[in-house]
């Protein structure tokens, strides 16, 4: 989810996760119904990266409505709290709406965090945040923030489709919450089909946006809208803290298969 050049990107995608994963034969899944239009619109908050640094609760939820339904996702933020706050403020300034889950590898995970909107991917190519100490497993139904090395967090996300923690929990991968009950049913219904294609494509993803993905995987499903629900959606921002002196730079990726890479 970081927007480096396509080398780097390329480079970045040596996943440690067995190879036969990244390519394994799945039956074809029903077509989106749902026509998604690309976003005219945004939180013109998202255009300063900077200035959003609000606190989150000790635990919230988020909604995600998409092309294939309806899930929830709890968050801890003693999981990871510097991850925690960015997701929080993503959210908060709607970043997710109308983008897509542009990487989906049956049996690994769901990739999604580029944002529907150029100039928004723009704007956070380079806001970085540092990594969270690592303190739960990469189990099946878990979020966690992508990277491209150490202490390069930015937007992007995946869910891990499987217990992962055998292959992802050394290089530094660190969850920070989790898909609430049946959820992990409509994520396994997101499309899968394209592969590896779009995923090796997240320069042009991040330049063109909606425009540039519905033309060439038009059948990728849609996050329609990414919400914060209960307490959490009222409750008021604090400043975040500071890192504390303790953070840590995830651990280099082994030299095996792709990984969840921005």
């Amino acid at each position: 989810m970081h927007l480096k050049s396509c080398a780097q990107l390329l480079a970045g995608l040596i996943l440690a996760t067995p190879a036969p994963a990244q390519t394994p034969a799945v039956p074809a899944k029903p077509k989106s119904t749902v026509a998604t239009k690309p976003a005219a619109t945004y939180d013109r908050a998202l255009l300063k990266p900077a200035l959003l640094k609000d606190q989150a609760p000790e635990t919230y939820q988020v909604k995600f409505d998409t092309t294939r339904g309806e899930f929830t996702i709890t968050v801890t933020r003693a999981w990871a709290p510097l991850g925690a706050d960015r997701f929080y403020n993503l959210v908060k300034h709607h970043y997710f709406d109308n983008a897509r889950f542009f990487r989906v590898l049956p049996n690994f995970v769901v990739q999604f965090g580029l944002s529907a909107n150029p100039a928004v991917n723009t704007a956070w190519e380079k806001a970085t945040i540092k990594d969270d100490p690592r303190n739960q497993s990469n189990k099946r139904g878990s979020l966690v923030f992508a990277t491209a090395g150490p202490n390069t967090r930015t937007t992007q996300l995946f869910i891990n489709l499987k217990d992962n923690g055998p292959s992802l929990d050394a290089q530094g991968f660190t969850p920070f919450g989790q898909v609430d009950g049946d959820g992990m049913k409509v994520v396994e219904m997101l499309y899968d089909q394209y592969g590896e294609s779009a995923g090796m494509d997240q320069e042009n993803i991040s330049k063109g946006g909606e425009n540039f993905i519905a033309t060439h995987w038009p059948k990728l499903d849609t996050i329609k809208s990414a919400t914060l629900i209960g307490a959490s959606a009222a409750a008021p921002a604090k400043p975040a803290s500071k890192p504390a002196a303790s953070t840590k730079p995830a651990a280099k990726p082994a030299a095996t298969p792709a990984k969840p890479q921005q």
